[in-house]
């Protein structure tokens, strides 16, 4: 569903950098990954197709928009993180991604390939943003999921800088995810054991933020140090954070069954088996899975669809 434009009045006070990519270039693919449901707050589509994102930067709330303009993206900034966004926005165009290294083994995985030429790997080099909402989809449903950080984003962060379109909020900072109180979690249909695994990783927010800079091996070794935060975790929260193109998912109630059906009709594939058909692409794994992804080809459902729970109704 498309969204309100930007608010009209004052562009004044952005900043503004053009940057040509290396290659072939597609914002929603490159970006998409960012965006936690239709409804989030940090993310926004708008009717031009300009891409819009709420950030909080290491100096302060920024607002990014971003849109194609022929082989080149514009880009316009506000806020105190307006100078961090756009210095740090040809590694979110994943210009430090090196799509040439992969090659192909499979005829569906070449053929999306070779429709999506403007796949390229986000590198956003923050964690937080990418890890709390990683936490927050453990074990339930995407919609739960997606839920519970638009109402905690809402209502604890702060209005986006700049003329973004509406009801666009940053994050709320470290120190404020530490004091939401246990009944708004509970109100949000977060289990105690979800929040408890956020207040653990914000109270030690800086050594968190550092994995932005570590190799994607390192990077998930430093999250898995946190009680409540495994492979699964980690490893989504990297591909967005450090563009890792070998950081696969592995505990996924989905993604094992999608590229098992997709590689070798087995629609019963577990992570093991999973493991073993992409490890002609090792390296290269998560990059293949996106292309699996996006290829279509999932197995027929057979079992009912995971319940859902609301436990803020209880």
């Amino acid at each position: 569903m498309a969204v309100p434009g930007p608010r009209p009045g004052a562009k004044a006070g952005g900043r503004e950098r053009t940057y040509v990519p290396p290659g072939p270039l597609d914002l929603g693919l490159v970006l998409g990954p960012l965006r936690r449901g239709p409804g989030d707050p940090t993310f926004r589509t708008a009717p031009d197709g300009s891409v819009w994102r709420a950030t909080r930067t290491p100096a302060g709330p920024g607002t990014l928009c971003v849109r194609a303009k022929g082989s080149a993206v514009h880009a316009e900034a506000w806020g105190h993180g307006a100078e961090w966004l756009l210095e740090q926005l040809p590694a979110m165009l994943g210009d430090s991604d090196d799509p040439a290294a992969f090659e192909p083994h499979h005829r569906l995985v070449a053929a999306s390939h070779r429709r999506r030429p403007g796949l390229r790997l986000t590198r956003t080099g923050l964690v937080l943003e990418n890890l709390i909402p990683s936490i927050l989809e453990q074990k339930v449903t995407t919609d739960e999921a997606y839920r519970a950080w638009r109402l905690l984003v809402r209502k604890y962060g702060e209005p986006a800088p700049g003329p973004c379109p509406h009801r666009m909020h940053v994050m709320p900072d470290a120190r404020t995810w530490a004091t939401i109180p246990s009944w708004e979690w509970h109100r949000a249909g977060v289990d105690n054991k979800r929040a408890s695994t956020v207040l653990r990783a914000v109270r030690v927010a800086r050594r968190m933020e550092e994995a932005a800079a570590m190799e994607p091996g390192a990077a998930m070794a430093r999250l898995e140090l946190i009680p409540g935060i495994g492979p699964w975790t980690s490893a989504e929260t990297i591909q967005r954070s450090n563009g890792a193109p070998d950081a696969i998912t592995v505990g996924d109630l989905h993604l094992p069954r999608i590229v098992g059906y997709a590689l070798a009709g087995d629609r019963d594939a577990d992570d093991a088996a999973m493991l073993e058909l992409l490890a002609p692409y090792a390296g290269q794994r998560h990059r293949a899975a996106r292309f699996i992804l996006l290829g279509g080809q999932a197995p027929p459902r057979r079992t009912p669809k995971m319940p859902r729970w609301d436990i803020g109704k209880l």
